[in-house]
């Protein structure tokens, strides 16, 4: 099934100002009789499918169209939230998931900083999964509007996966036009908090997708399980059921009236043939974030699958995924042909959360390292700086002694407004649109090649900073307990940008 593009939204955009300036008025009714022309051009145009009469009243619950239906396949989305590091993390986990459940994965946008939170695993206290789903689903229609919807997809370079044949994609928008019918991209034509029919219809999506109505038949499954029942589980040797070696305590559950406890679910059996969630067309998980903690995993402990090796290949390839060649290619540029000589990076997260508390220990580890280097380094010795840090706020601080310092440190960071930055970003926004044609499956080729007029550039500082970092030869110092600085001694450890392990000085 094709379906067909109407034009690009741009080219009916009006991009001037008005030449006529009469009178208040007649800006006024051009401006309506513009909106009007618009809606009815991209609601009659053959690619745009607007959802009929009887799915738009909102005496009916919302439902998957009759055509998504006939597709044949079987999808998966989740709903990321937190910082970036984290949103990679649950996308590798989503990857995991589709794979076991044989499920095409629905590709999210890379959202803003902390704009969805989950909320605390260890202390019981999380959002639901339909309250975070649907919390994703409003920020999603913000980012269109706002012209700032970047896929995750584009950031990271997941094209081994797709080709491996190990996981089917598709993006969020094309599935979106799909499964609801309703093309998502028309939302940055939309003001914000304009009431219409077609908001009206991201709304019942929105609906449908977080299953804020409950399951609806072969359509929709739900998952309703979290962090606070469930640890997902696939072919550990455990018997289904089992409870967790980490549960509330007795004081946690008589103050929050818990009254259940963890158990170890195998995802396989509990979602995937012959239950219940194999029927549905969509199955929707919440958040699909994990970690260590007390002996335990949080959420999901899948590490190995040694009797499928079809998945154990897919959980090696996931454990790095690297960032786009663009990124990558313009930070190993920057480290051989501006810094030139080997650094150290230090990754210093001082302002956001808990680490605003601990500038002292994180300045401490630094300083030992430099100490260290010192004494069999010639002088001076670069360091590449990744701080939230602003560089006004150095002043009276160790990265103000270390700036004013230049006989034994020379410090080398990006800032948002620098050329390179803003090169990749270009180039990340000229290739994007290309991204959704190439990962989704044959059948929904020719889908969303339109983009909003308005469209803003990606913020790929940090991607850049984390790749540097992955290339500094005189080691690494990271903030202890920041996802981030996780992520660059995965990329270092794998030797991913000298094409050899990297041990630290």
């Amino acid at each position: 099934m094709n379906i067909i593009n109407p034009s690009r939204p741009a080219r009916l955009w009006p991009n001037k100002k008005s030449q006529y300036s009469s009178s208040g008025v007649r800006l006024t009714l051009i401006a309506l009789l513009i909106s009007f022309l618009l809606f009815f051009y991209y609601s009659c145009s053959p690619g745009f499918i607007f959802p009929i009469a009887s799915n738009t009243s909102t005496s009916h619950s919302p439902r998957c169209t009759s055509q998504s239906l006939t597709l044949g396949e079987k999808f998966l989305w989740y709903a990321p939230h937190s910082g970036f590091s984290n949103q990679l993390s649950e996308f590798k986990n989503a990857i995991l998931m589709a794979g076991i459940l044989n499920r095409t994965l629905i590709v999210p946008p890379v959202l803003d900083h902390h704009a969805v939170a989950l909320g605390s695993c260890p202390k019981f206290r999380v959002l639901g999964p339909n309250e975070i789903r649907i919390s994703v689903w409003n920020h999603v229609v913000e980012l269109i509007q706002g012209g700032r919807y970047v896929s995750i997809a584009e950031i990271m370079d997941i094209s081994s996966l797709v080709s491996s044949s190990l996981v089917r994609v598709i993006d969020l928008r094309d599935f979106v036009s799909l499964w609801c019918g309703v093309n998502i991209d028309f939302a940055c034509f939309i003001q914000p908090k304009t009431q219409s029919p077609f908001i009206d219809s991201l709304k019942q999506c929105g609906s449908l997708l977080s299953g804020f109505n409950g399951n609806v038949g072969n359509c929709l499954y739900a998952v309703e399980e979290d962090c606070r029942t469930t640890v997902w589980t696939y072919q550990n040797g455990d018997k289904d059921g089992i409870w967790d070696s980490f549960q509330p305590d007795k004081q946690l559950k008589k103050k929050k009236k818990i009254s259940y406890v963890r158990r170890h679910r195998d995802v396989y059996k509990t979602l995937g043939p012959d239950s219940e969630a194999e029927s549905a067309s969509l199955l929707a998980f919440g958040s699909l974030f994990t970690s260590p903690y007390k002996g335990s995993e949080l959420y999901i402990d899948i590490h190995e699958a040694p009797g499928d090796q079809r998945l154990q290949s897919l959980i090696e390839m996931i454990k790095l995924i690297p960032f786009a060649m663009e990124i990558t290619s313009a930070a190993k540029k920057y480290s051989h042909a501006t810094i030139k000589d080997p650094f150290l990076c230090a990754q210093l997260r001082l302002l956001d959360g808990q680490f605003k508390n601990h500038w002292k220990t994180t300045f401490l580890g630094l300083k030992q390292k430099l100490a260290s280097l010192k004494q069999k380094w010639t002088l001076p010795i670069h360091i590449f700086l990744m701080t939230d840090l602003p560089e006004g706020n150095w002043t009276s601080t160790y990265l103000g002694d270390l700036a004013s310092n230049s006989h034994h440190y020379k410090l080398h960071f990006l800032r948002e407004k620098d050329e390179l930055v803003r090169e990749v970003a270009k180039k990340l926004m000229a290739k994007g649109r290309g991204l959704r044609s190439e990962f989704v499956p044959s059948t929904h080729d020719n889908i969303g090649e339109k983009q909003c007029p308005f469209q803003r550039s990606p913020d790929v500082l940090l991607y850049l900073e984390e790749t540097i970092c992955s290339c500094a030869s005189l080691g690494f110092v990271g903030t202890a307990g920041s996802t981030i600085a996780e992520s660059i001694e995965l990329m270092r450890n794998s030797g991913f940008c000298l094409g050899q392990s990297l041990t630290a000085l």
